[in-house]
């Protein structure tokens, strides 16, 4: 069968599609980076938190270390013993302000990784690791109120978006969050099976109501009050999953007791980087 050739008629509106579809490809990319800024806005006045504290600290324990050095000083050639309780208690403050510099270092590294825009980076990454990423930022989020549990396997590192999916799991750890009233528990696991690597998220909150779930990845829906998020976490997590990983994302839920959230990454990906 030899088909016929195409008119100027079908050229131009093939044209015109393939136009329209770089379009849409240029905006859904836009509006993903949109709702990770927007994410990121939500979640800064509890990182703020987070890097106020130990801030708070260190100025605190540096005010204490200055009359220290001051009574060293004065008691290096006076009273040795007393000296030497001066030292002692100069080292054990400097302790205290490494661990919250530390503190400080890692909410930061948890904000470079997650605000990336260079999409096009793609490498391998550990899976594990990108959830404990997510995990930092979302600790002002959780507080006192959340328990969360980690059971991760060893996995092999696999060849993906590494900001793309933090964005990915920072959307579904929040909707956990949201989804507890009161204090309640988060379960984050990793698992390799069937030829994939699979992150599955738990919450014990309310559960997805029945009538909802059938448009829970449906663009602009959201069970949540109006002001409370915008619709698109999901609809962005299924795309960056799906289209641009090869992977495959879904729920089991049930009312009262909660809602668990599968993650899929193939491995294929990283055996033909390996090859």
């Amino acid at each position: 069968m030899v088909s016929a050739p195409m008119n100027d008629r079908e050229a131009q509106l093939t044209a015109e599609l393939c136009a329209a579809r770089v379009d849409l490809d240029r905006a859904m990319v836009q509006l993903a980076e949109a709702h990770k800024m927007a994410a990121l806005g939500r979640l800064l006045a509890g990182v703020v938190h987070e890097i106020n504290s130990p801030i708070g600290s260190i100025l605190s324990n540096n005010e204490v270390l200055l009359r220290s050095f001051e009574l060293l000083d004065q008691a290096v050639q006076a009273d040795p013993a007393r000296a030497r309780r001066i030292l002692e208690t100069c080292c054990s403050l400097a302790a205290v302000d490494k661990i919250a510099c530390d503190r400080i270092c890692s909410v930061v590294r948890g904000l470079k990784t997650f605000a990336r825009e260079d999409s096009s980076d793609l490498r391998k990454a550990d899976i594990n690791e990108i959830l404990a990423n997510t995990l930092k930022l979302t600790h002002c989020e959780f507080r006192s109120r959340i328990q969360v549990e980690t059971d991760f396997a060893e996995l092999p590192e696999i060849e993906c978006y590494p900001h793309m999916l933090n964005q990915v799991f920072l959307n579904i750890l929040v909707n956990a969050a949201q989804a507890i009233e009161g204090e309640g528990k988060v379960t984050v696991r990793t698992a390799l099976e069937d030829q994939c690597v699979r992150v599955s998220i738990s919450d014990t909150g309310s559960g997805i109501p029945p009538a909802s779930r059938a448009r829970i990845f449906s663009p602009g829906f959201s069970t949540k009050p109006v002001g409370v998020g915008t619709g698109l976490g999901l609809s962005i997590s299924r795309q960056i999953v799906e289209e641009k990983h090869g992977g495959a994302i879904g729920f089991e839920t049930e009312m009262g007791r909660g809602t668990t959230f599968h993650v899929r990454l193939p491995l294929a990906q990283a055996r033909r980087a390996a090859g």
